[in-house]
């Protein structure tokens, strides 16, 4: 049977976010070996704060040129598909250059007043280049996703990530690097190169692919009105990340001073943020790159079958992701409950990870699907409820960490429990609203099913830990987390589809 073009894409841009994720799982072993715990803490504190800076250059855009372009692309008005890039191309440059020379010039204020830690100006300052160039890249990006071409973003970004970490690499050891501060200032200097680079392949690719579609144009639309459309759909996604981001970097923020609050020093906070965030959730949130692939071809999908008014195959479509998402959640969920300890052995060299792993695990199935969620609103055209469900789960998140984080028994263990509860009324939030449009609905006896096959695989994988040597460590912890994952998605969506067709 011929393979769905949806999940053809989707298989393409997940061997690529594998292969991705695979490196920025290697920079993160580098950069755990490099700053130890409380260096990758304080690392952690400013990658929130570019997420943010990122969100109020480029918010929003490569959705909105993706959904631009894939109905322009289906009309064959490959005229506007290239006016529009032009156009927002010259947008993105001089918002972002107004956007990152003040962040430049006030990196010390910001340093001092926000993270209120000085060992970070450097790094913001080598941050404030990488702004423009990934506002630069995401409308290339966004051009590329719409046109079906979502490969080509794909393997540039393999090559981004490799390059990033073999420049760290390089400067580290050519330099002696052995500092903390400029160790981590290393880092965002290389993730500034990174970007560069990536923009300029994404570039090249753009004139090469350019060129092979015909310039045909039914009717020329004005430059103002390309990008009106553009910014209609960007902007409130926009609105939604910058808010969310900065409400996740107060909320990254709040935790030290609370787990000082709560009784250990700053230095200690630090290395549990470290552990937790930087380790524990580098684990438990891999296998996230799956979701990440399909909610990006997803949101051309949906506008296609909407612009079509084909509701009976966006609903199935819509149905068939987020029970994915939710399998996948399942499985992870599985393999970090079974195999905790190995897997902070395998991957960090850590035998103090275990119960992170754990407590982290439990969020999975309802997070993976809640996040795919937020791009079916946003195939739907429903910026306007991202931006408000977002911005209510965001307040949550931080009340729930301010007074969780706090609790001396609770401590850094107040992420999950804040986690499961906003990843649960994200779900709830986003389900409501896509229901407004199109009807989704999950029955009493799948679920009792997903649950059952979820405790059998369970009990299948603590077996073969229990019989599998110690000896063969290695192999032992790979063949636990690829049956993990080829049990349940090869073996219970057949048994459920022949039950149930």
């Amino acid at each position: 049977m011929k393979l769905d073009k949806f999940y053809k894409d989707t298989l393409i841009l997940t061997v690529s976010n594998l292969a991705t994720g695979i490196l920025r799982f290697v920079f993160s072993i580098i950069l755990s070996n490099k700053l130890g715990a409380e260096g990758l803490g304080l690392y952690s504190l400013i990658m929130p704060l570019y997420d943010l800076f990122a969100c109020a250059t480029c918010g929003g855009i490569i959705v909105a040129v993706s959904r631009s372009s894939a109905i322009l692309a289906g009309n064959d008005d490959y005229s506007n598909i290239h006016r529009l890039i032009r156009t927002t191309i010259l947008f993105e440059l001089f918002w972002s250059i107004f956007i990152s020379i003040p962040i430049f010039f006030n990196a010390n204020s910001i340093a001092l007043y926000f993270i209120k830690d000085s060992r970070t100006v450097y790094s913001i300052e080598m941050i404030c280049p990488a702004l423009i160039f990934i506002a630069l890249s995401s409308v290339f990006k966004g051009y590329f996703y719409g046109i079906s071409k979502a490969k080509i973003p794909a393997y540039i970004d393999i090559v981004e990530k490799a390059i990033r970490i073999a420049v760290v690499v390089g400067i580290v050891n050519i330099f002696f690097l052995n500092n903390m501060v400029q160790t981590i200032s290393a880092v965002y200097a290389a993730l500034t190169f990174g970007e560069l680079i990536s923009l300029l392949m994404l570039y090249a690719a753009y004139i090469i692919y350019k060129s092979k579609y015909t310039q045909f144009s039914s009717a020329s639309d004005s430059q103002s009105q390309l990008l009106f459309n553009t910014l209609t759909v960007s902007v409130p996604l926009c609105i939604n990340g910058f808010l969310t981001s900065l409400l996740n970097t107060a909320s990254t923020l709040i935790v030290p001073r609370r787990l000082v609050f709560a009784g250990f020093t700053y230095t200690t906070a630090l290395s549990l943020i470290g552990k937790f965030t930087g380790m524990a959730f580098n684990i438990t949130f891999f296998p996230m790159v799956v979701i990440m692939s399909m909610s990006t071809v997803l949101v051309p999908d949906i506008s296609k079958s909407l612009n079509k008014k084909d509701y009976y195959s966006m609903e199935q479509r819509i149905s068939q992701v987020i029970k994915l998402s939710f399998y996948i959640g399942i499985s992870t969920s599985i393999i970090s409950l079974c195999i905790p300890e190995n897997l902070g052995k395998l991957f960090y060299g850590r035998n103090d990870l275990g119960i992170y792993i754990i407590t982290s695990s439990l969020c999975a199935p309802i997070t993976y699907a809640a996040a795919s969620t937020y791009s079916i609103l946003s195939g739907l055209e429903k910026q306007t409820k991202i931006l408000l469900n977002s911005f209510l789960v965001s307040i949550e998140e931080i009340i729930l960490l301010y007074i969780l984080t706090g609790i001396p028994s609770i401590n850094i263990y107040g992420y999950t429990i804040a986690l499961l509860i906003t990843s649960a009324t994200s779900y709830f939030l986003n389900m409501y609203e896509i229901n407004k449009v199109c009807s989704i609905r999950f029955y009493f006896d799948d679920i009792f099913l997903d649950m059952i096959f979820a405790i059998l695989l369970f009990l299948f994988l603590g077996i073969l830990n229990n019989i599998l040597p110690s000896s063969l460590f290695i192999f032992k912890s790979v063949s636990i987390i690829i049956l993990g994952f080829a049990l349940y998605m090869l073996l219970v969506v057949p048994v459920k589809h022949s039950l149930f067709k």
